[in-house]
């Protein structure tokens, strides 16, 4: 796998802590949650910065924010208990056909 998708991966799941500790910081009133929120989103943009040398600034965003999406939509299922009704289901579900197809068949992905 190339490096420039280790470092996307990265920022991805940086993102996702990220926004899950903006959740648990109950608004900025949680020191350590927020401390995480911080630092979480300064990686994540470091490496999404590193990412981009290597890939077009729209793929790369189009891929960070969707799989940041359908995972903090998971972690809010399973850890928030917020529940997903079918509509935003097949919502999340478009947007992985989006970026499935985004690495199948773009021109613009290195590959």
């Amino acid at each position: 796998m190339p490096m420039h998708y280790v470092y996307l991966f990265f920022a991805v799941l940086a993102e996702t802590i990220g926004t899950t500790a903006l959740q648990a910081s109950q608004q900025f009133t949680r020191l350590g949650p927020s401390a995480v929120v911080v630092v979480a989103y300064a990686l994540s943009f470091y490496l999404l910065g590193i990412t981009l040398k290597y890939m077009p600034v729209g793929i790369v965003y189009a891929i960070w924010s969707g799989l940041g999406i359908v995972l903090i939509a998971l972690i809010g299922l399973f850890v928030f208990g917020q529940r997903l009704d079918p509509a935003a289901i097949l919502g999340l579900a478009l947007i992985v056909a989006g970026i499935v197809v985004i690495q199948l068949f773009s021109a613009v992905t290195p590959h």
